[in-house]
């Protein structure tokens, strides 16, 4: 077992360093405010070859493993989750959907756009009734011999403004339930698409979050994934890939705010001495470095049975679910041993424990991944 990072490995957690430190940290308490996409910084990522980062170089991606990914993703969640979660969706969800699942005409048509970034992927599952319970879907593709019609609305969807791309899960006959669901890639300018208004959140502010309606939304039949009733298998198999995104994005909000919270121990004095000196704050360090430590190893095995084609689904369902529950325990605990400085926003950990809180829902929520969990080891 080797727990050492190649030095292609290391040279993309770098990159990703340098640019969140060059990039994203002068402007992200303004973005957050006041709930600003970052274009500029998203272009740049672009350039940078973030967008591919996973997609073979076959269809204009960078061909990275998995574990590069997802080290690059945590060093950018440490400073600003919510460009990191534009990333996520982006490649966890929409190029590994499409690349991992679509034909290959499919794979030639929308992943060089995507892998470029020139067009940012969103992923639409969720719907008012249809969150946790994916079988539950009310939006409809009709079919209608050489397109589908699709019908209904989704909610929380990231990037669903400045996304070119949407991969939207709909089902085409209700009647037999998940065997009815259908997985197709949409272009979100088509006739048809509205979206309501962004969405006020309490964290993760600068992504672009809205539900999307769909009105009589024509969809060629050769933008379905796979054969007819393979959405939500389909759907199932991309989650996977996305909680493990989003266990990587857990632990850089909180390796952040831990960075910020050893920093401030030891510059902020109080009965004559740095406040790192008292047993309280050195100990909350201590259990804060060890949940560290504890997530990133199920991030980085989630990620490495990903890249040898072993079957990672409870896997990243622990690293989802322990990744993101610890992150609202040290982020919270940052605020703590800033004290008063911690609950203004100059300071940064009140931001990053407010993204906390949405890794515990987004992609399933805590509860959900325990589920996974359980029925695994009840299984065996």
């Amino acid at each position: 077992m080797n727990f050492n990072f190649t030095e292609e490995q290391l040279m993309i957690q770098q990159a990703a360093r340098d640019f969140a430190e060059r990039e994203l940290l002068p402007d992200v308490i303004e973005r957050d405010t006041n709930a600003t996409f970052p274009h500029r910084q998203m272009k740049l990522l672009a350039e940078l070859g973030f967008f591919g980062i996973t997609v073979s170089p076959e269809y204009g991606g960078s061909g990275m493993d998995s574990i590069s990914y997802v080290l690059a993703l945590e060093e950018i969640a440490k400073i600003d989750a919510a460009a990191a979660v534009v990333l996520a969706v982006h490649n966890s969800l929409t190029c590994y959907g499409i690349e991992h699942f679509a034909n290959e005409e499919q794979k030639r048509k929308f992943l060089p756009d995507l892998a470029s970034g020139k067009k940012i992927g969103a992923f639409l599952l969720s719907e008012a009734e249809a969150g946790s319970d994916a079988t539950s879907l009310k939006t409809i593709a009709e079919d209608k011999g050489d397109h589908y019609l699709l019908n209904g609305t989704k909610i929380w969807i990231t990037s669903a403004d400045n996304a070119g791309i949407y991969i939207v899960v709909a089902h085409t006959h209700p009647e037999l339930k998940h065997r009815g669901i259908n997985a197709f890639i949409v272009d979100r300018h088509s006739p048809g698409i509205t979206l309501g208004p962004h969405e006020n959140k309490m964290g993760m502010r600068s992504s672009d979050t809205h539900p999307v309606m769909f009105t009589d939304v024509k969809v060629p039949k050769e933008n379905r994934i796979g054969d007819d009733g393979f959405g939500f298998k389909f759907a199932m198999k991309v989650l996977d890939a996305g909680r493990m995104g989003i266990a990587a994005q857990a632990m850089g909000i909180a390796g952040g705010a831990f960075d910020l919270a050893v920093k401030y121990s030891k510059e902020r004095k109080t009965f004559g001495t740095e406040i790192a000196n008292h047993q309280a704050i050195a100990f909350k360090l201590a259990d804060m470095a060890v949940k560290l430590e504890n997530g990133r190893n199920l991030v980085y095995k989630s990620a490495w049975q990903k890249d040898n084609g072993i079957n990672f689904s409870v896997m990243s369902a622990m690293a989802k679910q322990y990744c993101a529950d610890v992150a609202m325990e040290i982020t919270t605990e940052a605020v703590q041993i800033h004290g008063g400085y911690g609950y203004v926003k100059e300071y940064h950990v009140e931001r990053l424990m407010r993204e906390a809180k949405l890794t515990q829902i987004y992609e399933g929520t805590s509860e959900i991944q325990k589920i996974i969990i359980s029925r695994a080891i009840l299984k065996e």
